[in-house]
């Protein structure tokens, strides 16, 4: 950590290629092979002071223009080159991604204390590749 840009990334069953998980205990295998978050989310932390950026929090993919309230468990997203996750739930701030926030205050994107800013795990329903800059849509939520 901090997660690097690419300019692309093979997504498999078991995660993103080349990706390595610290703690296979609460990072990684089939439910959460990718971690996402909102560059909306984030582009609000740094205005408040935060000196958060794309993968300081660990997130795999950064995604943009998406109604983050609408990425929650059930969720379906679809990228135009055709891998498509499936959110499985909220991820839960550790300690690791203290340096990201102001005063530490990772609680900050928690989904319980802060509803819609939280990081999200997903599984791959579909394998492909992602790349920088490409469409990306919500083509199922949760009811």
């Amino acid at each position: 950590m901090p997660k690097r840009p690419v300019p692309e990334a093979v997504v498999t069953k078991d995660g993103l290629c080349g990706d390595v998980q610290g703690d296979r205990r609460y990072h990684g295998g089939p439910e959460r092979a990718v971690s996402l978050f909102s560059f909306d989310v984030l582009e609000r932390l740094r205005q408040e002071g935060h000196p958060i950026a794309p993968g300081s929090t660990g997130e795999n993919v950064t995604v943009s223009g998406l109604d983050w309230n609408l990425v929650a468990p059930g969720a379906r997203l679809e990228f135009d080159g055709g891998a498509v996750l499936e959110v499985t739930s909220y991820c839960v701030p550790c300690g690791k991604i203290r340096a990201s926030f102001a005063d530490g205050r990772i609680h900050r994107i928690d989904q319980q204390d802060r509803p819609g800013e939280s990081r999200v795990y997903a599984r791959v329903v579909v394998e492909g590749t992602v790349r920088e800059g490409e469409p990306v849509r919500v083509v199922a939520a949760p009811e």
